[in-house]
């Protein structure tokens, strides 16, 4: 088979250098969280064009967040092993451009929220790219160790956004989903700035372990997922899901608290790895079972 031709590669380079420019890794997560909230909708579940029409505007919000936020970034990503090789500190992509590529995701993401679920969505996604981006990004991130925290709000909207476009107003389930997300952020980037301390140093980011200490933070972290394990059983008795939803959410509660558990005692860059990954399996998960309940109800 021939290579392909010079000229189509470069296309697709520059086309893959524009996605990256999403986080494409984080975007089915994002997606994934405001699924369960349509299945809680009081008519039940939308029609199908509906529910993927929802989830594309919310993507294309978060794509469009994730976009400005490379471009602010764009010189302490150079600083830190972790985000150089991304397409703004490599010169793959002109700051301009990048610019412009976010304004017109965040314009056709209010356009798409607007068409499929009224002013109140479309409100809420405008809401959550302008927070994670300036409120976030620009005040938070650089200047205060509680970026994480704070900064949750916007990486938790996608629930909001979905419970608007749905009801028209944002509910119960909403909330409760949001809150779940917003209480997970913490040891989630917690555990990222213990095993990657250095990095968030070289490119002068404030965060917990460096305020507060390794071990203080740890231990932190563990309260926070005991937080996030008691939200995440409230749907059941207030009548949102099922017992089975219960049975998988106690099952998940106490293997991530094993992990946290793991963390305090073991002290190390592999143990705060295992948490990072073991945080993202375990709200794939937990709304996975969210889902499925709703569809076996």
């Amino acid at each position: 088979m021939s290579a392909a031709p010079p000229r189509d590669a470069a296309l697709l380079r520059g086309l893959a250098d524009y996605f990256a420019l999403t986080k494409p890794r984080i975007l089915p997560l994002v997606i994934f969280t405001a699924l369960p909230v349509m299945g809680m909708a009081a008519g039940g579940w939308p029609a199908l064009p509906s529910v993927l029409a929802i989830l594309a505007g919310i993507a294309v919000a978060a794509a469009a967040a994730n976009t400005l936020n490379m471009y602010v970034e764009r010189d302490r990503d150079a600083l830190m092993e972790r985000t150089a090789s991304r397409p703004l500190p490599t010169a793959a992509i002109g700051a301009r451009s990048a610019l412009a590529f976010g304004l017109v995701l965040a314009v056709a993401s209010t356009l798409i929220l607007q068409a499929v679920g009224g002013l109140p969505a479309a409100a809420l996604g405008v809401a959550s790219i302008l927070f994670y981006v300036f409120v976030y990004t620009i005040w938070l991130k650089p200047r205060s160790v509680y970026n994480a925290v704070v900064g949750g709000a916007a990486g938790a909207a996608a629930p909001l956004i979905a419970d608007a476009a749905v009801n028209g107003s944002v509910g119960l389930p909403g909330l409760l989903l949001f809150a779940i997300v917003f209480i997970w952020q913490p040891p989630h980037v917690w555990a990222i700035a213990l095993y990657r301390a250095e990095d968030y140093a070289s490119a002068g980011i404030p965060m917990m372990p460096a305020a507060i200490g390794p071990e203080r933070t740890r231990w932190r972290m563990l309260w926070y997922s005991v937080g996030l394990v008691a939200i995440s059983l409230l749907p059941v008795p207030l009548g949102l899901l099922g017992a089975g939803y219960g049975a998988v959410a106690v099952a998940l509660g106490a293997w991530f608290l094993w992990v946290g558990i793991r963390l305090v005692r073991e002290r190390s860059d592999e143990a705060a790895r295992r948490v990072f990954f073991a945080s993202l399996a375990y709200l794939f998960l937990l709304y996975f079972a969210m889902i499925a309940d709703l569809l076996v109800a």
